[in-house]
């Protein structure tokens, strides 16, 4: 147990020298020399990191197979979507984003996209019963797509509604591939809000670090909405709560952005139920719901070279 936590320690440390990346249907896409550019510095977020999770700890043994397999499947560099994928997210907007099932025996439950319910909901349902282990399940197409252009938008953006939290839920992003058995943030460019202990992580296989006062957000119950969005500008990852706003958990991440392509992230643990909108219904966070904001109208062009978010990098934090 103790070689295995210096271990970790020892990696994140490497992590902090050597992260970088570039990450359900795609075309490679041809190299380009027009985009470059070394990533920010990493520097530490100011938070105090807590060595161990507050209510839950994954086994040590899943730690190390996360590690192991991020050691052996690269980051999948960012891809060119299909025409035909293009083509239905120009007829039917954020209704084509939806959750991919993972292969992980682990996953006990059911995913609804919103392709399967004609006439119902614009909305995913991901339930998932008490046998649900520590699983994370990533959208099916990504919500920041390194290729295309920005067309002058803000961000991404998108909601999760809590209908049943018996268990353990996250959110946040990841890059292609990601250990399906690892939460939302524990590994290689993710980021996560774990709504058990309300800590934040980014490639934290740790206990996190605190993310806003106890007097702003204590506990979530059944009926909040969490949302999670990417501002271009800032490179800065940041959340909602019951359309309020929160401070920005992490800054300077996926950057330089035409190396990554960036999936939603959902994890689950036990008995749960989550209801994801992609922007096919309207967002509790106003601001969300302006052009600015929603995914569908950022793919489309294809970038030539780093755009005017992309030139000045801010350090992470």
């Amino acid at each position: 147990m103790g070689f295995l936590k210096d271990l970790k320690g020892k990696f994140k440390e490497f992590q902090a020298e050597h992260s970088h990346g570039r990450g359900s249907e795609y075309v490679d896409a041809p190299s380009s020399s027009g985009v470059g550019g070394a990533p920010p510095e990493w520097t530490a977020a100011p938070e105090i990191s807590h060595r161990w999770g507050k209510w839950n700890e994954a086994p040590d043994e899943e730690y190390q197979a996360g590690e192991d397999f991020c050691n052996e499947n690269p980051v999948v560099a960012p891809r060119i979507l299909p025409s035909h994928v293009v083509d239905r997210i120009n007829s039917i907007g954020c209704k084509a984003w939806g959750i991919q099932y993972p292969t992980t025996p682990r996953f006990s439950g059911q995913i609804r996209n919103t392709d399967e319910a004609k006439g119902g909901p614009a909305v995913v349902t991901i339930t998932t019963s008490e046998k649900c282990k520590d699983t994370s399940l990533l959208s099916d197409l990504p919500i920041l797509a390194g290729l295309y252009d920005i067309h002058g938008k803000q961000g991404v953006y998108y909601e999760v509604l809590i209908q049943k939290m018996g268990g353990f839920i996250a959110l946040g992003t990841a890059c292609r591939p990601y250990p399906e058995w690892r939460m939302p943030g524990w590994n290689r460019l993710s980021a996560g809000f774990h709504l058990d202990d309300l800590r934040k992580f980014f490639e934290d296989p740790d206990g996190g670090r605190d993310y806003v006062d106890s007097n702003i957000l204590s506990r979530i119950s059944s009926g909040d909405t969490i949302g999670c969005g990417y501002e271009f500008a800032t490179g800065s990852i940041f959340y909602t709560y019951n359309g309020l706003r929160l401070p920005s958990a992490f800054t300077g991440v996926y950057l330089p952005r035409p190396h990554y392509d960036v999936f939603a992230a959902i994890g689950v643990s036990g008995e749960c139920e989550v209801q994801v909108n992609f922007g096919a219904e309207v967002f509790r966070w106003k601001e969300g719901n302006e052009w600015a904001w929603r995914v569908e109208g950022h793919v489309g062009r294809l970038t030539g070279g780093p755009g005017p978010y992309d030139e000045e990098l801010p350090a992470y934090s």
